[in-house]
């Protein structure tokens, strides 16, 4: 088992326990009462117990402690698009020109503007970034069905009147019997 970590002295123990007491809320009394049971000499996997929270996260919260003082507990999660080639709004923008495009009618397709955005982006980029663009930005696909190129609507109308296995025939057979 590791032995307990070690804290960096930023306050007096009497400065620590008023420091605790002091906390904003729920979260931040949680990380300051896991560096004042570290203080009194506690591992981490016993205070993870004790506060029920996982040991890596008593770990990091001292880490934290220890470099940067405690300032360094009050940050805040990561979140974010962390790896984003482009920001929110060049995103936009590069989108902005595609709906002039789509609004006149005009079908774009996922490989047809892979090199849009590998020009704005300025390197090479997977089909797969495009779909999730288009897609953090609400766009959805939409389409006409696909139509075969010699269809008759009037022949597959008919056919459909009179076809051996039409419903209209079977409905027409439970009435009668």
């Amino acid at each position: 088992m590791r032995p307990p970590a070690q804290l960096v002295p930023w306050f007096s123990p009497e400065e620590l326990a008023v420091w605790v007491r002091e906390a904003p809320g729920k979260p931040a009394y949680q990380k300051r009462l896991a560096i004042w049971l570290t203080h009194l000499r506690h591992s981490a996997p016993e205070i993870a117990d004790l506060l029920q929270i996982s040991t890596p996260a008593v770990w990091l919260w001292v880490k934290q402690y220890n470099r940067q003082g405690p300032e360094g507990l009050s940050r805040t999660g990561r979140g974010g698009r962390r790896w984003a080639f482009l920001s929110w709004e060049a995103e936009g923008e590069l989108l902005q020109g595609w709906e002039a495009r789509a609004m006149k009618g005009e079908i774009l397709t996922v490989p047809q503007l892979r090199p849009e955005v590998e020009r704005a982006v300025g390197k090479a980029v997977s089909l797969d970034y495009v779909y999730r663009l288009l897609r953090r930005h609400q766009w959805r696909k939409l389409g006409p069905r696909p139509r075969h190129v010699k269809a008759d609507r009037k022949s597959q109308a008919e056919f459909k009147k009179n076809s051996r296995n039409s419903s209209a025939k079977r409905l027409r057979k439970r009435r009668r019997g």
